[in-house]
């Protein structure tokens, strides 16, 4: 194929995503509504996963924090091999079943905390065995696969099984499969902090104030929300160190 071809084939399998997506969606508001009940009732979530899973699992956890201001302790992404296997492969980390409890009980786990394990295969060992552990000490469970009937939605509680087909790229699950369990993860993500009031109206009014674009983007946002000049909004933004808590001192309460 030219270079052409290939980019249209790949956009092509790609635009098949979402739709798989959609065919869950019963599946994901099933495993969100008993998760916002775990964590509103003091749990934490966890994700575990190999290789591109572990990364996205990782990757959706740090987001949180910055963007809602949550402790980094309230979603907690481990992935197989430890931190090293962010930017290496350890490929044969997936292989024990026994180390994700090992590695969740690190946290002191317990039976307030949700744990959702994600492998698009669905035959992972690492991802069963840490579910099937947690089953055993009463822990809810949830997964994100791409297979249908596969061991890991066995053994989980909530299973979301998102079917993307054959990869462009014969067994690539970092491709379709990737995309897929990134846009789950988005969604299980933010409909919790939703849930948790951590955004008002649709705007991000807890996040860290961390870099020049995200004191504007809260300068602008205090703007909307008080009709005050963009120097008076900036200083009460400082003022406060938040988006919430400077609307809230602007109203004299509660936003």
């Amino acid at each position: 194929m030219t270079v052409a071809e290939l980019l249209q084939h790949i956009n092509n399998e790609d635009k098949t995503v979402p739709l798989a997506v959609e065919k869950a969606l019963p599946a994901i508001e099933r495993l969100v509504e008993a998760l916002t009940e775990k964590v509103k009732n003091g749990g934490r979530l966890f994700y575990i996963g190999a290789g591109t899973s572990g990364r996205l699992g990782v990757l959706d956890a740090s987001e949180c924090p910055p963007t809602y201001s949550v402790s980094p302790d309230l979603v907690i992404g481990i992935i197989a091999g430890g931190d090293l296997a962010l930017r290496n492969s350890v490929e044969n980390a997936e292989d024990d079943p026994k180390q994700a409890w090992l590695d969740l009980e690190s946290y002191a786990i317990d039976n307030q905390d949700f744990v959702i394990g994600i492998a698009a295969s669905g035959t992972t060992p690492y991802v069963i065995g840490g579910l099937m552990e947690c089953s055993s000490h009463g822990i809810s469970t949830g997964c994100i696969t791409c297979n249908l009937d596969s061991p890991l939605a066995a053994a989980a509680d909530y299973p979301i099984e998102v079917v993307v087909g054959p990869e462009f790229v014969t067994g690539s699950t970092r491709m379709k499969s990737g995309t897929a369990q990134k846009l789950v993860l988005n969604m299980i993500s933010t409909s919790l902090m939703i849930q948790l009031g951590r955004v008002l109206d649709n705007r991000m009014v807890d996040m860290q104030l961390s870099n020049s674009k995200l004191l504007d983007r809260g300068t602008k946002m205090v703007m909307h929300y008080t009709a005050l000049p963009y120097d008076a909004a900036a200083a009460l933004l400082m003022a406060n160190g938040s988006v919430r808590r400077a609307v809230d001192a602007f109203n004299g309460g509660k936003s």
